[in-house]
């Protein structure tokens, strides 16, 4: 796709994959909308991007409120007329079984990771399907498809993405606007600095950049599939516990199981 004079709208644009992914669009002279809370920060990272000479709009929004979202939607709207890539990337994970976990904790990420995604597809899809073109990237992780002891009211946001996005994408076939859902492995960002996730095992080998997942965001930006697993191998340990779960759930449990351990020493 060319993405000159396009309008790429990035949530969570202050730090790790929204940057990295404000940075890769701006490459490509795209007119980038920098969403995120923090404002101070979201003015960092559009210093680094004043380099390549595209255009930028710094919002500051939290895109858990509707109200800061559809104020947003239409700031946008006015400003550049339509809208041609969403990327809704903000989200956020606490480390904690959930018989400790407190019900704002879980609330909290479900009103960011899912709420938050939603209220921003809500926001841009009218004006999508009216100019009969636009795509909707929803920035997941494996842990959509994984059960993972410890973080599961990340994992059901991630899950209700997903769900979602597969919904969404059936709805909008034929109407010139797609759907892709970006779902990499760890990747190495603030994500892991929360302090709940101290005992939480680090980043392995496998890890990976920002950047690399910010260059699949790219492509999914343009891309027919609805989802796309970063690295593609990673496919196959999805689909093992899928088709496998009597094999793979003891493995999960006994991985969780040694981390409380650790946990509970340290």
């Amino acid at each position: 796709m060319n993405y000159a004079n396009k309008v790429v709208v990035i949530t969570g644009a202050s730090s790790g994959i929204g940057e990295e992914s404000v940075i890769e669009f701006a490459k490509r002279k795209g007119k980038v909308v920098l969403v995120s809370r923090n404002k101070q920060n979201l003015e960092v990272v559009a210093e680094k991007i004043k380099k390549y000479n595209s255009e930028f709009l710094v919002y500051p929004c939290d895109i858990s409120k509707k109200d800061e979202v559809e104020k947003m939607g239409r700031a946008v709207i006015e400003k550049f007329g339509r809208i041609n890539v969403l990327v809704n990337n903000a989200g956020f994970g606490i480390y904690s079984p959930i018989h400790e976990s407190k019900i704002e904790e879980i609330e909290s990420q479900m009103a960011t990771n899912y709420f938050g995604m939603v209220y921003c597809t809500k926001t841009f899809l009218p004006k999508m399907l009216e100019q009969k073109s636009g795509h909707i990237v929803n920035v997941a992780s494996v842990a959509a498809s994984l059960g993972i002891p410890g973080i599961a009211p990340y994992c059901a946001s991630k899950f209700a993405m997903l769900g979602f996005s597969e919904s969404l994408y059936h709805e909008l076939k034929g109407t010139g606007v797609g759907v892709t859902v970006v779902s990499p492995i760890m990747v190495r960002t603030n994500f892991l600095k929360h302090q709940s996730f101290k005992s939480f095992p680090k980043y392995s080998s496998m890890s990976l950049s920002s950047s690399a997942v910010a260059k699949a965001v790219v492509r999914a930006s343009s891309s027919p599939r609805l989802e796309i697993i970063v690295p593609s191998f990673v496919r196959v340990a999805v689909w093992f516990k899928q088709t496998f779960p009597y094999l793979i759930n003891p493995i999960i449990g006994a991985a969780f199981r040694k981390a409380m351990k650790a946990r509970k020493v340290s």
